[in-house]
């Protein structure tokens, strides 16, 4: 059955994401802050487009979010151009941007208020996997709602579940964030350390990739690790921002993530060497850096 969606935010994720909606058959509405993007996405898939979130959200069953931050999902939530001035009654708001646990339970109360239903629901499987439909989805919220946005999400998403209630989304989307992390350093040392003592990395990771050090990681993005190829991808910008929202939650219930912390000090280094819209895995720049000045010396 065809629905009538809003979809605010046309980034790399949004954009995609909403195409498959609309290649679904529903009826999509688009807002996004750049009104080009906005435009260039109706002229491919049709639609319409609004100028403010509040308009977007007017005529909607359901709205989804993909944004930047806790901010930005302030700005198209709140006040006169904001969403929920207008959602209907009965409406439910699917949030897919990575924010705290935090802003997720102040926006569902505030929502509560309108009589709309509030889902956060952030994504794993970057740009690729909104693309190819095969995202994975994290929800938090009232199983209601959830059952009734179950035929759209299956629009982009190969793997979605309800955790518990709203916030349970964003923290376990700190866990696979965690996860990432400590992954992607394992292989950035493993390639590091392969190169010092003067192995073919190639020819390693191809064999270790067929034990139990194979990951998600390794087969998508060693290759290019060893290249030096990282001008693609999730960028370390926005790593480094989710990993703030991890960390500061990680004091908050007392948990101790000492990995984790050391793994965000080098997307730092990351940063400082020019490298905020790398990919995730550039860490190995900075082993290489530092093997590198060693040498020098």
């Amino acid at each position: 059955m065809s629905s009538e969606v809003a979809f605010i935010g046309l980034g790399v994720m949004g954009y995609p994401m909403a195409g498959h909606l609309a290649k679904a058959g529903h009826q999509v509405t688009v807002y996004n802050r750049t009104t080009a993007r906005a435009e260039q996405w109706v002229a491919e898939h049709g639609g319409t487009l609004e100028a403010t979130p509040a308009a977007a959200a007017k005529a909607a069953d359901v709205v989804f979010a993909c944004v930047g931050n806790d901010d930005d999902l302030r700005q198209v939530t709140s006040g006169i151009e904001g969403a929920f001035g207008t959602l209907r009654d009965g409406a439910i708001f699917v949030d897919h941007t990575t924010t705290s646990a935090e802003v997720a339970r102040e926006l569902s109360a505030a929502a509560a208020e309108k009589c709309v239903s509030y889902l956060d629901a952030p994504v794993s499987g970057g740009q690729a996997g909104a693309e190819n439909g095969a995202l994975t989805v994290m929800l938090g919220g009232a199983a209601g709602p959830y059952e009734k946005i179950v035929p759209l999400l299956n629009c982009y998403a190969k793997m979605h579940r309800l955790l518990g209630p709203v916030g349970y989304g964003q923290l376990t989307k700190m866990v696979n964030q965690i996860c990432l992390a400590g992954t992607l350093q394992g292989l950035a040392e493993g390639i590091h350390f392969a190169r010092a003592a003067g192995l073919d990395a190639t020819d390693v990771i191809d064999v270790i990739a067929k034990g139990a050090a194979q990951s998600w990681q390794m087969d998508n993005r060693a290759a290019t690790m060893i290249e030096g190829k990282f001008d693609f991808g999730f960028a370390v910008d926005w790593m480094r921002k989710d990993l703030g929202l991890v960390l500061d939650e990680s004091r908050r219930v007392g948990a101790h993530l000492p990995v984790t912390a050391l793994v965000d000090q080098f997307y730092g280094a990351v940063q400082s060497l020019g490298g905020g819209r790398w990919d995730t895995s550039s860490l190995l720049t900075v082993l290489e850096k530092i093997r590198n000045h060693s040498d020098e010396e």
